[in-house]
């Protein structure tokens, strides 16, 4: 069988280019190039985490992304924020369950009363994750409140990781969290809903208790007015694209504040996104934002009629770290 040799890319890459020529594997090369020539042009790209990406362990992939410069802001689910580091400090006290679509409802039980929470087949332990994690970021949160400062929640995260305290519980190559890379890289972050999160629930905890003031933490509505500062600055030449991974409110929010500059705002010179590809295993169908094919969103002020769209059917665990793979050359 002939193939094609990409002298400049990987043993990873190469395989991309022979084999994934048809249906959705061959729009996750079409993608992956695209993404590619996005950067080569100049453009920067926001990449959306939804799901369970972190606790899936994209990290691997996810970091070296971060460090390369191929990623320029990132917005994700309070529970992506907090599984990266979950997964830093207590990685060997996960459990796995292969078998977790067999399990019973006494099964599932059996978990919980040994303080484990599943995520399809993995289990984080509540008391070496959760709990490893709450005793040091409340000190902060503490800290912050007490002096009258305010933060939004990955400035949080940013700093309990930067400060080193956190060293004592690494249980996994530092290189592979991405957390700790975008902190080192002070990446914009963006996390709408953070309160649906673990460390969220937490914090509200605090505030009905009266230890924390819930204006410590700084809101959904700040994130957003953030991003509709930021974005115009980083619109300009080739654009920012939009890779997304999953649908939900990771997706939702920020594609949003382009419509909202232009409509609300009124600011009739904003660019429209200028990449848009999403992985999502929701099958098309109406109704369903997850599944709803690229060219809505032209409707809704998001995408231009030429922006490059995407869109790959498929599980975002197998997806992502190919794409990924392919744009760092592996």
């Amino acid at each position: 069988m002939s193939t094609t040799k990409i002298f400049n890319k990987g043993p990873v890459s190469n395989f991309i280019e022979n084999h994934y020529k048809h249906f959705n594997a061959a729009a996750l090369l079409d993608a992956a190039k695209g993404y590619e020539t996005h950067l080569t042009e100049g453009g920067k790209m926001m990449v959306t985490l939804a799901g369970a990406m972190s606790t899936a362990e994209l990290g691997k992939s996810l970091a070296e992304m971060i460090r390369q410069g191929k990623i320029d802001i990132i917005s994700c689910t309070g529970a992506n924020l907090e599984e990266d580091i979950m997964n830093l400090v207590a990685h060997s006290f996960y459990k796995r369950v292969p078998n977790y679509r067999d399990l019973s409802p006494k099964e599932e039980w059996d978990l919980l009363e040994n303080h484990y929470n599943r995520v399809t087949d993995t289990c984080i332990p509540e008391e070496e994750a959760f709990r490893r994690l709450q005793k040091h970021i409340f000190k902060i949160w503490k800290d912050a409140d007490s002096s009258g400062e305010r933060y939004f929640p990955h400035e949080y995260m940013y700093k309990i990781l930067l400060s080193g305290e956190l060293k004592q519980y690494y249980e996994i190559d530092p290189k592979d969290s991405w957390m700790l890379a975008a902190a080192e890289r002070n990446l914009p972050i963006v996390v709408p809903g953070w309160e649906d999160s673990t460390m969220g629930n937490i914090f509200t905890s605090y505030v009905i208790k009266g230890q924390i003031k819930a204006s410590t933490i700084k809101s959904g509505i700040e994130y957003m007015a953030w991003l509709a500062e930021w974005y115009p600055k980083n619109s300009g030449g080739k654009g920012v694209g939009f890779f997304q991974i999953g649908g939900g409110i990771a997706g939702d929010f920020p594609i949003c504040v382009v419509p909202m500059l232009y409509q609300d705002m009124e600011m009739h010179d904003v660019p429209f996104w200028s990449y848009f590809c999403q992985i999502s295993d929701s099958t098309t169908s109406y109704g369903s934002y997850s599944g709803a094919v690229p060219n809505e969103k032209i409707t809704w002020g998001k995408l231009d009629i030429h922006t490059p769209k995407f869109i790959v059917e498929s599980d975002a665990t197998i997806v992502a770290p190919l794409i990924f793979a392919w744009v760092l050359g592996w």
